[in-house]
């Protein structure tokens, strides 16, 4: 990609160490526990079943499978960590062979986050800052250590977003290449569990958005700053006077977001619909050579009908957690919980006690960075008052017959502010309808949009003239990492005394 030629030495060896620093988190004693953990019960035997031909029925769409099982072929082939090996599926695996291919993916979205964040502001800081972000989550890490299946859905999702974003700055040709990537991703998404279309609704919805605001302000084609943005906006709406974003010529001052009325109609359902549905499709075909007696829709009416008829609540599954409670965290799931009290009797599947311990509590906790989700949600708020502060301003004046006042949005940062909101919208708001057991980790696609979000406010704050707000941004970012270090222990399954597991647990619904 020619923008990474452009960023200047420091961003470089600077994303660089956080990509060390996500590959060595998430591939660091990554056969720790040689078992299945949570999950893994299901999926590894699913994903061997697909090896071995084996017929199944599950209630996801099988991509996802599909990734395991290709890395438990690779893992085999190359010897992945065979001094460790469990017959839990009824043949010796490794827990290196299963989980290899889902550390490798998480270890990535940092970067395409980054990527992300830099192609909605052209900023080196603000892409470091959510790549940061990224890789201090919790969740994000949890999910991607173990042979689990959401980290596809977000991997494919976030990289569809990346290669729209993209194209929007691209002609012709290299144009409907990135698209059709961009479709692909969405279709990949999509064909690891459903909640994927989300990454593609945010699409759809911003891109309507666009075409709106376009209508809108039909007849005033050379718009004029509102004397309340300050003397910065005054510039950029200055030099945009008189011209059009061109292809391929997005400036620093500018968003890719402005060309996406460039895009039309036809080529949203072609690219957008149609290469999706495409996809997907061609996903099911394994599956449906296994399970010949099943039809593509018969097998989906039999996928809606269990999730129709799962009910919710602790008697169904004692970590069911309903959406308004996600953002807080207040119901994180125990993924994995032992503990050793003998040296003579080593666990099978746990490491050796620690030296001069005399009992020791193993604990993987699939919950997020406390600091980082609770800024984040706070972070989103803000950045829905501040759309809606701009809304408001637009509708106002232009009720009074004064177009040329205002033009919304007429700030590059007022597009970032769109774009995270009405993902985040997009991933998380669906969720209020369904009334089955719910899990936190559906909320992993919203998150990603809160680092986004939060990692903006940060990094305004860190070029603020203010000391105040450049101190805010700062503690910010300590409180993160602070809280990361402290909760790492459970993210990575380490060791902990009953003490040090008890001050973990903040609140009794974390247990």
């Amino acid at each position: 990609m020619t923008f990474i030629k452009k960023l200047v030495p420091w961003f470089k060896m600077a994303i660089a160490i956080v990509f060390l620093l996500s590959l060595a988190l998430h591939f660091w004693g990554l056969s720790r526990f040689n078992s299945l953990v949570f999950d893994e019960v299901y999926y590894v035997k699913y994903a061997y079943n697909y090896l071995t031909n084996t017929p199944l029925f599950d209630a996801h769409p099988p991509l996802g499978k599909y990734m395991i099982a290709i890395a438990i072929s690779i893992g085999n082939y190359f010897h992945f960590g065979q001094d460790t090996v469990n017959n839990y599926v009824g043949v010796q695996l490794s827990p290196l062979s299963y989980r290899w291919m889902n550390a490798l993916v998480g270890s990535l979205l940092p970067l395409i986050v980054g990527a992300i964040a830099y192609q909605l502001s052209r900023r080196p800081s603000y892409a470091l800052i959510a790549a940061l972000f990224t890789t201090c989550d919790g969740l994000l890490l949890v999910e991607s250590r173990y042979a689990l299946i959401n980290i596809y859905l977000v991997f494919f999702g976030i990289l569809g977003q990346l290669f729209f974003l993209l194209a929007l700055q691209q002609k012709a040709f290299s144009r409907w290449v990135l698209l059709t990537a961009s479709g692909i991703c969405f279709g990949a998404s999509a064909g690891v569990k459903w909640n994927g279309l989300a990454f593609l609704l945010g699409i759809y919805l911003i891109w309507i958005c666009a075409w709106v605001m376009r209508w809108a302000q039909r007849g005033n084609p050379t718009p004029n700053p509102s004397p309340s943005t300050g003397r910065g906006a005054r510039a950029e709406g200055q030099r945009g006077r008189g011209r059009e974003v061109e292809w391929g010529r997005v400036t620093d001052s500018q968003s890719p977001l402005q060309n996406l009325t460039r895009i039309n109609i036809f080529q949203i359902v072609f690219y957008l619909g149609v290469i999706p549905a495409i996809v997907y499709y061609l996903i099911w075909i394994p599956h449906l050579q296994i399970n010949a007696k099943t039809g593509f829709w018969e097998l989906h009416q039999q996928m809606l009908g269990f999730h129709e008829r799962m009910q919710s609540g602790p008697k169904v599954h004692p970590y069911c957690s309903r959406w308004y409670t996600w953002p807080l965290m207040l119901r994180p799931i125990v993924y994995f919980y032992e503990t050793a009290t003998s040296k003579s009797e080593p666990i099978p599947s746990l490491p050796p006690l620690p030296a001069g311990a005399e009992k020791a509590i193993y604990d993987v906790h699939a919950m997020g960075n406390p600091a980082l989700w609770w800024l984040g949600a706070i972070a989103i708020l803000v950045l829905v008052a501040e759309l809606g502060k701009r809304v408001w301003v637009w509708a106002n004046i232009s009720g009074n017959g004064e177009p040329n006042q205002v033009y919304f949005p007429q700030q590059k940062e007022l597009w970032i502010l769109l774009y995270v909101v009405l993902n985040y919208a997009a991933n998380f708001l669906p969720w209020i309808k369904v009334t089955r057991c719910t899990f936190i980790y559906l909320y992993m696609g919203a998150t990603i949009f809160t680092f986004l979000g939060l990692a903006w406010l940060v990094e305004r704050w860190l070029h603020s003239p203010k000391p105040r707000l450049r101190m805010m941004g700062v503690t910010a970012i300590f409180l993160i990492l602070l809280a990361f270090s402290f909760w790492l222990p459970v993210y990575l399954g380490l060791p902990l005394s009953p003490q040090a597991f008890k001050i973990r647990m903040w609140f009794p619904s974390w247990i």
